[in-house]
């Protein structure tokens, strides 16, 4: 096979991810620990395996099919450090819940390595294969606590919704592949361009990719599956929809729009500018009413897909970097902020309701600190690593000439500012409702000071990883 070195990382993986299955199957109850193990084992080799791809020449495997390049390569390694981070806080949520432990991991494998191939898809099919096989972990990992209703109920509502997109998505795709006769992507760039004849065509499929993108995203209008799906399952599988899989989407929404349908982006920056707009205005709104911290920080996630959509409204490298930078930072940033959920969520007990919240400096000073810098940063306040990543993507769309959309998303961010300033005072002013201390593990707290500590230097000091986002866009 042509190329299929640049193809190892994922190869590893789904070795490792079947050997984690089959190991899993003969562990004895008290020998549960080792599947934890395991699977940290494989994602730390495939990210020695990633990195060690970043500033390689460009090139493509499996008849085109597969790429790497600059954006690639990165984009996998953030995604499978901030795996590794979450794994490591969820670690004692599900076993304190009796969750299927073998089970968790090995889905949580299997998903990440979905998100690697969507990070490297230069194919429709590729693309679609990617993203189906890291929805399949996501429905069953929401499903996993079978005890609890709401996890039922959220998984149900996840896999209707979910299939509806992918439905919506591959219908765009084969509208696409009928006007241009491909499913390669540089070919379907290079048939848009130099022929208008499967142009209406294709509109007409971007249409309907664009509708898949935004419910893969919870977009608005197309967000009303996050709320549920965020408070419903376990808090564990949330941390994890709420991190990797952004930066992941983020990766297919280049691929497919920017390096297959460029030509049409006068058509889809409109869109986009639309579903940028609602998403600020929706998602930071209705977060100010929730007293469910999981749904606050759901409609969080909506609005800030709203911030990373308008570095896509600039369409040009500018925008595409700062898009890529705000992934980025807000994947390992929403890590931190669920990673303190988790501290708190002991004993089979959840953290959900903002009272929950109250007095934890005094409970715990070190996730209270953490939880504060991860606030301060969402909501984009100097120096943290938020306020660098809003800035830039603000900056490109206003040289794009929509000045309009970053007035309404600077007015909103000010109003989203109350709902995580709220959570801040009540962590630092308000009495605990339970005084008890808060404990966590050794490994844990390690784990909660090194990213609370990167989103602050990575506010003070986002040249590096702004310069790589730069390089990824600049060929």
């Amino acid at each position: 096979m042509d190329n299929l070195h640049l193809a190892t990382p994922e190869i590893f993986m789904l070795f490792a991810s079947c050997a984690v299955l089959v190991v899993d199957l003969f562990l004895k109850p008290g020998q549960r620990h080792m599947t934890y193990w395991l699977t940290q084992g494989s994602l730390l080799i495939t990210l020695l395996l990633t990195y060690g791809q970043v500033g390689d020449t460009a090139g493509t495997a499996f008849s085109g099919a597969y790429t790497v390049d600059g954006m690639s390569a990165v984009l996998k390694s953030w995604i499978l450090l901030i795996a590794i981070g979450g794994f490591v806080y969820t670690r004692d949520y599900i076993k304190d819940r009796e969750i299927a432990n073998g089970e968790y991991y090995v889905l949580g494998l299997f998903g990440v390595m979905g998100m690697m191939i969507m990070t490297s898809s230069n194919n429709l099919l590729t693309i679609y294969l990617g993203l189906e096989l890291l929805a399949l972990s996501l429905y069953a990992m929401v499903a996993l606590y079978r005890s609890n209703a709401d996890a039922s109920e959220a998984a149900m509502k996840y896999f209707v919704l979910g299939a509806l997109a992918s439905g919506m998505l591959l219908y765009g795709m084969s509208m696409v592949y009928g006007s241009t006769g491909s499913l390669d992507l540089a070919t379907i760039s290079q048939a848009l361009t130099t022929s208008d004849a499967g142009s209406t065509g294709a509109r007409f499929g971007l249409t309907f990719i664009i509708v898949g993108l935004a419910f893969k995203l919870g977009a608005v209008p197309f967000h009303m599956w996050v709320p549920d799906v965020y408070d419903g399952a376990p808090t564990s599988v949330t941390l994890y929809i709420s991190t990797a899989p952004k930066i992941a989407a983020f990766a297919m929404i280049i691929r497919l729009l920017v390096d297959g349908l460029e030509v049409l982006s006068s058509d889809w920056t409109l869109m986009f500018a639309i579903l940028a707009a609602l998403s600020l205005v929706v998602g930071n709104l209705l977060a100010i009413a929730q007293q469910n911290i999981k749904r606050m920080l759901a409609y969080s996630t909506i609005s800030h897909v709203g911030f990373l959509l308008l570095g896509m409204v600039a369409a040009n490298p500018e925008g595409y970097s700062a898009s890529m930078f705000y992934a980025i930072t807000y994947a390992f940033t929403t890590l931190a902020a669920f990673g303190v959920l988790l501290v708190l969520s002991r004993n089979g007990e959840e953290a959900v309701m903002l009272d929950d919240l109250s007095g934890l400096f005094r409970r715990n000073a070190l996730a209270a600190t953490v939880m504060m810098v991860a606030l301060i940063s969402l909501a984009g306040v100097p120096p943290l690593v938020g306020f660098y990543a809003k800035l830039s993507v603000l900056k490109a769309v206003i040289s794009a000439g929509y000045v309009w959309l970053a007035v309404i998303a600077v007015i909103m961010s000010v109003v989203g500012a109350f709902y995580y300033l709220r959570a801040i005072k009540m962590m630092f002013f308000d009495d605990p409702v339970d005084s008890s201390e808060v404990p966590a593990r050794m490994d844990v707290n390690a784990t909660l000071a090194v990213n609370g500590l990167a989103v602050v230097v990575l506010g003070i000091f986002p040249g590096w990883i702004m310069a790589v986002c730069v390089r990824a866009f600049a060929g």
